[in-house]
């Protein structure tokens, strides 16, 4: 029998595996694009800010815009009145609490709460149900001896929650389109 050289069997071992893993995982590659029946461009409505932190809504549209762009399902516009599907809403709450303290209470950790009240509707007027679960979050940050430390990481941590919420926010309006899909095209 005759001995494949190292770089074949090396080609043929990662086929292999390619297909071994691609296959019987359950995973499967996820496209954007068409994933919401008729909708092919996306705007996303000034948020009204229902907190006492100033300009939190601009960090949630900022993040919901680059999510969007990220994913490249849907082609972002500015004008809603056009778009085939408009998200909108509030940035419900952002709460702060203190997590853990020192022997002579002063706080060491802060928990900080974000949570937000977004629809999404069709041109139509059809609502597509963003899961309230994918609409809340929270993280935690390191206070610090130093102030300007300690708004920094607060900063950064109301940063990571619209990232984390607006990732799961187009995660549940997929879902849900698909869900109604499916529905739709199933035969009772």
């Amino acid at each position: 029998m005759a001995k494949l050289s190292p770089r074949l069997s090396r080609l043929a071992l990662g086929v292999v595996l390619a297909l071994g893993l691609g296959t019987g995982c359950g995973y499967s590659v996820v496209r954007y694009k068409g994933a919401i029946p008729g909708v092919q461009t996306l705007a996303i409505a000034n948020l009204e800010n229902g907190t006492f932190e100033p300009g939190v809504e601009s960090v949630v549209l900022d993040a919901l815009r680059r999510e969007a762009i990220q994913r490249d399902g849907l082609r972002l516009i500015e004008n809603p009145e056009v778009a085939d599907l408009v998200i909108d809403g509030r940035v419900r709450t952002l709460r702060v609490n203190a997590r853990s303290f020192t022997s002579v209470v002063l706080s060491v950790e802060y928990d900080v709460t974000l949570g937000l009240a977004l629809t999404a509707t069709r041109q139509d007027g059809e609502l597509i149900p963003i899961d309230g679960r994918a609409q809340s979050d929270r993280d935690r940050y390191l206070a610090s001896a130093d102030l300007e430390a300690t708004r920094k990481n607060r900063r950064e941590a109301i940063h990571r929650l619209a990232e984390t919420l607006a990732d799961r926010v187009y995660d549940s309006l997929y879902e849900s389109a698909s869900a109604a899909a499916d529905s739709s095209t199933a035969t009772p």
